[in-house]
């Protein structure tokens, strides 16, 4: 049965560019280990620097946690780790399509300041006072973002993690709390005193625009 889904296979990150240029899926099914030049996490950069609305789901080898952190950080909206039950892959396809479907057209901010760097969401771009560019991973901006649209409101660490990766988060994961610590490398005059995002005792976070 093919549960109302069309799939076309690819080989390689070229041939994967090439049908994409014909006409860009809904959803996007990578493993990290491809052969060719290009691996899964840049497939999937690639990806959502070409389309915020594309699903991506990465396969991952079972219990790395490397893998599954930078697949988010590269784009992706889920993981499944192999070996994996056919079933619990077609859930999370239908599950991500969905959310592709539905996902919100771009916020009207256009520009939003964070300390001393502008976070421009139309270009999903990060800027210094000298308009140099400052490199940020896709989960790092989709992060950013939420605080954008969320100023001085406590966000909580399973809230930023089920809306910016759509997974739950268990007692031990630290994802949210290692994307924080990057950011505020690259927002805070004192990363060690963090003023911008600041952390909320028994919340989580919470983004303080500057006066």
């Amino acid at each position: 049965m093919n549960h109302d889904l069309k799939v076309i296979a690819v080989e390689n990150g070229a041939q994967m560019r090439h049908q994409v240029s014909r006409a860009m899926p809904d959803l996007a099914l990578l493993d990290v280990q491809l052969p060719g030049q290009d691996d899964g996490f840049a497939l999937a950069r690639w990806l959502r620097e070409n389309s915020a609305r594309v699903g991506i789901i990465m396969l991952t080898a079972a219990g790395n946690s490397v893998d599954k952190v930078l697949g988010l950080d590269s784009g992706a909206d889920d993981y499944v780790a192999k070996p994996y039950e056919p079933r619990e892959l077609l859930a999370r396809c239908k599950s991500v399509l969905r959310r592709s479907v539905n996902k919100t057209t771009p916020s009207r901010i256009e520009r939003v300041r964070m300390g001393h760097h502008m976070l421009d969401l139309a270009k999903r771009a990060l800027h210094d006072d000298a308009g140099k560019d400052i490199p940020v991973t896709a989960a790092e901006f989709d992060i950013l973002k939420i605080f954008a649209e969320n100023p001085n409101r406590p966000l909580s660490r399973d809230w930023l993690l089920e809306t910016t990766s759509h997974r739950t988060r268990d007692p031990f994961d630290r994802a949210i709390d290692l994307r924080i610590t990057r950011i505020r490398r690259k927002i805070e005059p004192l990363p060690e005193k963090p003023t911008v995002i600041r952390t909320v005792r028994g919340v989580g976070y919470m983004f303080v625009p500057a006066e």
